[in-house]
């Protein structure tokens, strides 16, 4: 069915800026450029993150380490591995002597308590063996 307009249609202009265009922009000032900070300051921040998870993305560690990528490129090429095969495919992970996880020794320890509890428990007769 066709209507005829008896009146002019006010028209209006799209927005040009949108309220979370406006906010992602307040943020990413706040946040300022990427500087290079010292090589040593930088490997720390990576070897604490690789503490974490074996594998990262360049992106997740440009964004963690707040480096430019061509910087940050550079010394991951010193002390990573980049995988190209499917598992962990686009992936970095620490070349095989800077692996010193802190978690192995923290994981023998509570093996440890776990053992001594676990037997207190058995002296107290309320484990089954």
């Amino acid at each position: 069915k066709v209507m005829q307009i008896q009146k002019h249609v006010q028209a209006y202009r799209p927005i040009a800026k949108h309220a979370h265009d406006i906010i992602h922009d307040r943020e990413k000032k706040l946040k300022g450029k990427k500087m290079r900070d010292d090589k040593e300051k930088v490997m720390e921040i990576l070897f604490s993150l690789f503490e974490k998870h074996q594998f990262y993305n360049i992106k997740d560690l440009a964004e963690e380490t707040r480096q430019p990528m061509n910087y940050l490129k550079q010394i991951l090429n010193e002390v990573c591995n980049y995988n190209v095969r499917p598992p962990n495919r686009n992936m970095w992970e620490l070349k095989p002597e800077f692996r010193h996880y802190k978690a192995e020794k923290e994981t023998k320890k509570s093996g440890r308590i776990r053992f001594r509890q676990r037997l207190s428990l058995l002296i107290l007769g309320k484990v089954r063996t």
